[in-house]
C-alpha cells in the first residue's frame, strides 16, 4: 500500500471505530444506571423507549425499558441553556472539554481489535486496528493517557472558581501519583513479550494470558486505571461535600456532556488497554481459524471490565483524600517497584540459563 492508501485506511478505519465506540459512550451509561439499579434493589431507566409485547393477561409487557433513555440525555443537553460565567478565561474554559475528550479517544488508534483478517487487514500487517504496527504502542497510550489530566486542571483554573480550582488541584496529584504505579505495571507485559507493540503483546499471549504469570501487576494496573479515571471510590475531584461538582462545577449543556463522554469513553478504552495487555486482547478459542471472533472476544472482555467498574462504584466508599494519596504513595507504588525488579531479575536470570539446571534436577529427583 502506498502512503496515501495507509492514510485514507486509517482515516475511514478511525471513522468506523470511533463512531462505534461513541455510541457504546452513550449504552455505557445506561449499563451503568441498570446495573447500579439492580444492585441496589431499585428499577432504573424504565420509560424511555421500550419494546411492547402482548400478554394472555392483557397486560402489556414492556421489553428492554428504558433503551432510549441516552438518546433522550443527549437531546436533553443539545438543548440544555449553556451559561458562560462571567470573567472566565474564555479560550481555556472552551478548550478544556475538548482536552477531555480527544485522548479518549485517540487510545484506540493502536489497540489491536481483531487478528489477520484477509479483506481488512493489508499486508504486512498481522493485526486489525487504526494504525496497525506502532513499534512504539504502549509509549503513545502512555503519553495520552498523560494529556487527559490537562482538560481537568485546566477546567478548574479557567472557571475562576475556588471549589473548581480545588477540584482541579486534587486531579493532577491523584493522576500524576498513580501514574506511576500504573506506568511500571505497564512495563511488565512490555518485558514478558519483549515488545512494545500492542499486537505483539497480543501474540505473545496466545499460550496464556500474562494475568496469570504476573496478578500482582494486573491488580496493580486495575487499581492506577480506577484512580486515572477518577472514578468511586477515587472521585474526590467531584466530591460534592466538600467541591459540589468539582472541576466542572460551572459548566453546563454540551461543554458538561463533554466531560461526563470522556469518563464514559475513557473507561472502554482503558478496558481496552486491560484487556490487551493482560486478559490476551482479542485471542480466544478457534481465533486463528476464524479472525472475525477478535472482535467478539475483545468487546466481551471491555464489557466484563466495565461491569467491574460499576460493581466497584456501588460497593465501597469515597476514600478520604489523605487515605487517597497515602494508598497510591505508600502501598500501590512500593508494590510496583519490588514487583518491577522482582520480574527483571528473574527474566534475566533465565536468559542466563540459571533456571534449566534447576529444573532438570527438580525433574531428576521427581522421577525417582
Amino acid at each position: 500500500m502506498t502512503p496515501g492508501q495507509i492514510a485514507l485506511r486509517a482515516l475511514i478505519v478511525g471513522f468506523i471505530v470511533t463512531f462505534a465506540f461513541i455510541t457504546g459512550f452513550a449504552y455505557t451509561t445506561l449499563l451503568e444506571r441498570k446495573v447500579l439499579a439492580r444492585l441496589q434493589h431499585r428499577v432504573g431507566p424504565n420509560r424511555a423507549g421500550y419494546i411492547p409485547i402482548p400478554t394472555r393477561s392483557g397486560k402489556e409487557r414492556k421489553l428492554l425499558g428504558g433503551i432510549l433513555q441516552p438518546g433522550a440525555d443527549a437531546v436533553k443537553l443539545f438543548f440544555k441553556e449553556d451559561i458562560t460565567p462571567g470573567k472566565v478565561d474564555i479560550v481555556t474554559y472552551n478548550l478544556a472539554p475538548m482536552l477531555a475528550v480527544i485522548p479518549a479517544i485517540l487510545i484506540l488508534a493502536v489497540i489491536p481489535l481483531a487478528g489477520k483478517v484477509p479483506w481488512l487487514v493489508p499486508d504486512p500487517y498481522q493485526y486489525f486496528a487504526i494504525a496497525p504496527g506502532v513499534n512504539i504502542g504502549v509509549l503513545f497510550v502512555l503519553a495520552i493517557t498523560s494529556i487527559g489530566v490537562y482538560g481537568v486542571v485546566l477546567a478548574g483554573w479557567a472557571s475562576n472558581s475556588k471549589y473548581a480550582i480545588l477540584g482541579g488541584i486534587r486531579a493532577s496529584a491523584q493522576m500524576i501519583s498513580y501514574e506511576l504505579a500504573m506506568g511500571l505495571s505497564i512495563l511488565i507485559p512490555i518485558m514478558l513479550a519483549d515488545s512494545m507493540d500492542m499486537g505483539s503483546i497480543v501474540a505473545a499471549q496466545k499460550n496464556g494470558w500474562f494475568v496469570f504469570l504476573q496478578p500482582i501487576a494486573a491488580i496493580v494496573f486495575s487499581l492506577a486505571v480506577m484512580a486515572e479515571l477518577q472514578r468511586a471510590p477515587f472521585d474526590l475531584l467531584e466530591a460534592e461535600q466538600e467541591l459540589s461538582a468539582g472541576f466542572n462545577v460551572e459548566y453546563g449543556g454540551m461543554r458538561f456532556g463533554m466531560f461526563f463522554m470522556a469518563e464514559y469513553m475513557k473507561m472502554g478504552s482503558l478496558s481496552a488497554i486491560a484487556a490487551t495487555l493482560f486478559f490476551g486482547g482479542y485471542r480466544g478459542p478457534f481465533v486463528d481459524e476464524f479472525p472475525l471472533l477478535g472482535f467478539v472476544y475483545i468487546s466481551i472482555k471491555i464489557i466484563i471490565g466495565l461491569l467491574i467498574m460499576i460493581w466497584i462504584r456501588a460497593s465501597f466508599p469515597r476514600l478520604r483524600y489523605d487515605q487517597l494519596m497515602s494508598f497510591g504513595w505508600k502501598v500501590l507504588l512500593p508494590v510496583a517497584v519490588a514487583n518491577f525488579v522482582v520480574m527483571a531479575v528473574v527474566l534475566v536470570l533465565d536468559a542466563e540459563g540459571v533456571f534449566q539446571p534447576i529444573a532438570n534436577a527438580l525433574l531428576e529427583f521427581i522421577g525417582r
